[in-house]
């Protein structure tokens, strides 16, 4: 064992040594050699040039790849930019979207004719719309965000021309319901030979006048003339318009003071009296009329309107015959209608205008719709708290933007050219647009009963109506029917108590029952308050009238009446 370790230790010893042996040898030669020498220079610089080659090329690298990465960055820069741009202005429509939904909500709550359901309905949708419009502007990319742009502006202006609608149909109601006015066209009037052509050439006559049917506008006609005129006129009474009208064509005065809505008096009165005279001056008065209304609770007790349709075309609010007088009863808890028409030359007295004689119902209406009120009252002995005037114009318009109707004629017989149109109608149902409609309410000389069978038929076609009206798909026309016969159309009843009914009808959704009956009467000739001579009447059937108003307590008691017809609500 000794002997192989030593052994060991002295091959270990040589080699160590032929090491240094050979490390000195190298030595020597790096110092004596110069070829050695050469040739480790020539390998040192080869191996710097190959290094400063490949240096070299890797900054040629450098410099090729950095432009294109430069240029990378900046499109990713420009292409974030453009994003953001992007979202702001989608953002902006968003804005816009909201601002034309918190609109159409505003105006909708101040229209009020919704109910809560509706308006959450509506209120959901709109929130829906800009959730759409949102997202397509913040988590979507590319053409999304455009379409997600043309979107929101379709929308937004959807909104708007809605909300103006919505805010004009509002504007009609209100006007509508201004009905608390009548207009009276007080005028100066003389002969049509007289040599004055302007109010100054008569400040010195005598002016005639009349105080029975309306003192306070008289006086105020006067009174403005004495202002125009910078002087006090001279004045003559006279009893009555009838012999205003004579005094002047038989030159007993030169110049009188009148309202001209009487002027189919003065002309019974005179014939042809508006030929031979001439207005020198016109002075409108706008009257307020009793408003008793607005405490009567609509949506719980029942109530009376009184429905005229008066005889002009144009402003509701100028006085004139009412050829339609139809009382509506409405019971909102039973849901009944009952309908009453009465002749437009029912013989009965006009009270506070005729002293107790006898006039044409019709005349009522020059007086003004609280007279036409108070006749009928006092024929039915009822209380009508309520009215609404129609003129033609706003008959026709509201039955066209309503589709026509569906009327349920008694007999079949041919309209004339007098009721505005030549229409053939069928007994049975017949479906009218709104001229065929006016022509079948106003005529009555094709019909054997003559005005009393047309009263019949002016309340099939206001059942019609109704009929058409009550249907909740008809909320959809409400601003073009208002829109159309704001001017033509005219009630008392307040816009509380309009929003309060077309709300109720909408929550409920319930049928109604609509009775009609109609007054009739023996035809006769009578003398008349506001006429002269023996004009055509109808003589009252007591009978009949004393059943119309039980018929009216019947209803306001809660009674469903027999043999009515049903309006279907939903």
């Amino acid at each position: 064992m000794a002997q192989r370790e030593n052994g060991n230790n002295r091959r270990e010893e040589y080699r160590r040594i032929r090491s240094q042996q050979s490390k000195a040898r190298e030595g020597g030669r790096r110092q004596s050699d110069p070829d050695y020498n050469l040739e480790e220079r020539q390998k040192y610089r080869k191996k710097s040039f190959k290094k400063a080659e490949d240096m070299q090329d890797t900054e040629g690298n450098i410099r090729q790849t950095r432009p294109k990465a430069d240029r990378a960055k900046a499109g990713r820069r420009k292409e974030r930019k453009a994003e953001r741009a992007g979202i702001a202005r989608g953002m902006v429509f968003f804005a816009i979207q909201m601002l034309a939904s918190f609109a159409l909500m505003g105006v909708l709550c101040w229209l009020d004719i919704l109910i809560m359901k509706y308006l959450l309905i509506i209120a959901g949708v709109l929130l829906l719309l800009l959730g759409i419009t949102l997202v397509s502007q913040l988590a979507v990319r590319g053409k999304a965000k455009i379409i997600g742009k043309v979107f929101s502006l379709l929308v937004s202006v959807t909104l708007i021309i809605g909300s103006f609608y919505l805010y004009k149909t509002g504007g009609a109601l209100l006007h509508m319901t201004r009905g608390t006015t009548e207009i009276h066209k007080m005028v100066v009037a003389v002969r049509e030979n007289d040599k004055a052509q302007e109010l100054s050439d008569v400040s010195d006559y005598t002016f005639g006048v009349e105080y029975a049917r309306n003192v306070s506008n008289t006086e105020r006609t006067i009174e403005n003339v004495n202002k125009e005129l910078k002087k006090h006129i001279a004045t003559k009474k006279y009893d009555e318009m009838g012999t205003l009208a004579k005094a002047l064509i038989d030159e007993e005065i030169d110049v009188i003071i009148y309202d001209s809505n009487y002027n189919d008096v003065m002309n019974q009165a005179v014939e042809g009296f508006t030929e031979k005279t001439r207005i020198l001056y016109r002075y409108n008065i706008e009257e307020n009329t009793q408003d008793t209304t607005l405490n009567v609770p609509v949506q719980s007790e029942p109530f009376s309107v009184y429905l005229s349709g008066i005889d002009t075309y144009g402003d509701v609010a100028t006085q004139s015959r009412s050829d339609v007088n139809i009382i509506a009863t409405v019971n909102p808890k039973s849901r009944q209608i009952l309908l009453v028409t009465t002749p437009r030359d029912y013989y009965v007295p006009i009270p506070g205008i005729s002293g107790g004689m006898p006039d044409k119902l019709t005349h009522a209406g020059k007086y003004g719709v609280d007279v036409s009120i108070d006749t009928l009252e006092e024929l039915y002995q009822v209380e009508i708290p309520f009215y609404a005037r129609l003129n033609f114009t706003s008959f026709v318009n509201i039955i066209d933007i309503l589709g026509g109707v569906d009327v349920n004629s008694e007999l079949a017989f041919t309209t004339g050219t007098d009721a505005g149109a030549v229409v053939e109608i069928q007994q049975g149902l017949n479906h009218l647009d709104g001229k065929e409609a006016l022509a079948f309410a106003r005529e009555r000389h094709a019909l054997e009963d003559g005005d009393n069978q047309r009263g019949k038929n002016q309340e099939a076609l206001i059942t019609a109506i109704i009929q058409k009206m009550i249907a909740p798909s008809m909320i959809v026309k409400a601003t073009d029917i208002l829109a159309e016969v704001s001017d033509s159309v005219e009630t008392n009843m307040s816009m509380k108590q309009i929003r309060t009914l077309i709300k109720q009808q909408l929550q409920n959704g319930s049928d109604w029952q609509i009775y009609s009956v109609a007054a009739d009467g023996m035809p006769d000739r009578r003398e008349c308050y506001s006429i002269a001579g023996t004009p055509y009447v109808t003589v009252p059937n007591e009978e009949i009238v004393a059943q119309i108003g039980e018929l009216i307590n019947r209803v306001e008691a809660g009674e469903i009446l027999e043999g009515s017809v049903k309006a279907e609500g939903k």
